[in-house]
């Protein structure tokens, strides 16, 4: 038998080469190629759609902003131009979705910290209540880093336009209540075009999902593939 393999050991070898090359080039042939789609408005339930903004197609992207973060500084679109980042929609007298959604953001930043490619926002929908002072107590309570991440305040009707119209997370009731705002538990991945890649559930770190929902973890994981991408 040691005769054997000593004959025929470059065969063997270069068989050994062969099949390995091979079952790699299958399953990289056969493999799903990971792809983020450019979600567009008649993705989105018409419930979180501004009915003037509901015909775009691939051409939507984030529109422009201008509001006030936990330092008192101007924060606007600008300031993220070239970047991937998340948005989500929150306050900080909400004791129901919120704290995880803040916490879950938490764990982000902590991901994301060292990748100046990326960023967080998080748009207060009772600005009313949330003045900077409010919201940089809030920003100390949860460790915010204020180069990686902004909570922004100002009026009201903006915030309640910029999210209907351009990241499409925002359910309203009657007409009457147009600007109580119902925020849902989504975070909206942007990339770098200002287009919306992804929503996710924010109060969902790494536990099962439904079909068609992600959690914050797959977040993580498709900032890294847009980081690379970008």
């Amino acid at each position: 038998m040691a005769s054997f393999f000593k004959k025929y050991r470059f065969f063997i070898l270069f068989f050994s080469i062969f099949s390995v090359v091979t079952i790699s080039a299958f399953y990289s042939v056969l493999k799903p190629e990971k792809n983020l789609p450019i979600i567009t408005p008649s993705d989105v339930n018409p419930e979180l759609v501004d009915s003037t903004v509901q015909h775009i197609a691939l051409e939507h992207t984030i529109g422009k902003f201008a509001f006030t973060n936990q330092n008192g500084q101007l924060i606007s679109d600008k300031d993220y131009e070239g970047k991937i980042y998340v948005a989500d929609f929150f306050f900080t007298t909400c004791q129901s979705i919120c704290p995880k959604m803040t916490n879950n953001m938490a764990w982000l930043q902590n991901k994301i910290k060292n990748n100046p490619k990326v960023k967080l926002v998080s748009f207060s929908v009772t600005p009313d209540i949330d003045s900077v002072p409010v919201l940089k107590s809030y920003a100390q309570k949860k460790g915010v880093i204020d180069s990686k991440w902004n909570l922004l305040t100002g009026d009201k009707k903006e915030i309640y336009y910029l999210a209907r119209k351009s990241f499409l997370v925002v359910k309203t009731g009657k007409p009457s209540e147009l600007y109580d705002m119902v925020h849902t538990e989504n975070f909206v991945l942007v990339d770098a075009q200002k287009r919306i890649r992804g929503f996710y559930d924010g109060t969902n770190l790494d536990g099962p999902t439904e079909p068609g929902i992600k959690n914050v973890q797959q977040l993580w994981e498709d900032i890294q593939f847009l980081s690379q991408e970008n």
